[in-house]
């Protein structure tokens, strides 16, 4: 189990991963014909499945890289350039297309049902908020460590929660340049993370940087 301090951390990094408010724009575009009722449907269903997706990742992730025979020492150079290449673009205000790319975007809009796709997944759950769970879980053990990381997230998705039920409200007093504002901080935290990340990845595949 991990210091308390560093739980703290953990959701400060899944909230800049999952970024609620810097994708606000889009999921105002994407639901503004619809009812408050629908809004409201909308926002329960992404939120169940941002935290079952998440909470997956955690219980079940280094299993899987398992499987497949990856070394958490490359996942974490792997996924520490993922989370680069996103705090990249956050930091010009833009949504990085390793999120949402635009022949997503276009078949989100076709789409009647799109609370989980492209919303939930890979909007807000996407490989950068997996990858960072992945890496987290594994820095320490037991069911206490994975349960306070299991609370990071669902505090996460109540305040994605938050931010989607007052969706119409924010999008009508926060003007585009105090949303890139945000999302300009987390993408520099962001990309702090990605630093931390790789260099833990290098110097655990090449123990001379050590």
């Amino acid at each position: 189990m991990l210091e308390y301090t560093d739980y703290l951390k953990i959701f400060i990094a899944l909230l800049a991963v999952v970024d609620p408010l810097g994708a606000m724009p889009i999921i105002a575009s994407m639901t503004a014909r619809d009812k408050a009722s629908e809004l409201k449907a909308i926002a329960r269903t992404v939120v169940l499945s941002v935290t079952t997706m998440l909470l997956v990742a955690l219980y079940i992730g280094q299993e899987v890289l398992i499987f497949f025979g990856i070394s958490i020492n490359s996942f974490r150079v792997s996924g520490g350039i993922l989370l680069m290449l996103m705090s990249l673009s956050m930091l010009q205000g833009k949504i990085s297309e390793t999120v949402r790319n635009e022949e997503e975007a276009k078949e989100g809009k076709t789409k009647e049902t799109i609370a989980v796709v492209p919303l939930s997944i890979p909007l807000l759950a996407g490989p950068g908020a997996i990858s960072t769970v992945i890496l987290y879980a594994q820095k320490g053990s037991g069911i206490n460590h994975y349960l306070l990381i299991s609370l990071d997230i669902i505090a996460v998705t109540a305040i994605l929660w938050c931010v989607l039920r007052a969706t119409p409200w924010l999008t009508q007093r926060l003007s585009q340049t105090g949303i890139n504002v945000v999302i300009r901080l987390m993408g520099l935290i962001l990309l702090a993370l990605a630093v931390e990340f790789i260099a833990g990845g290098l110097k655990g595949l090449f123990p001379v940087l050590a």
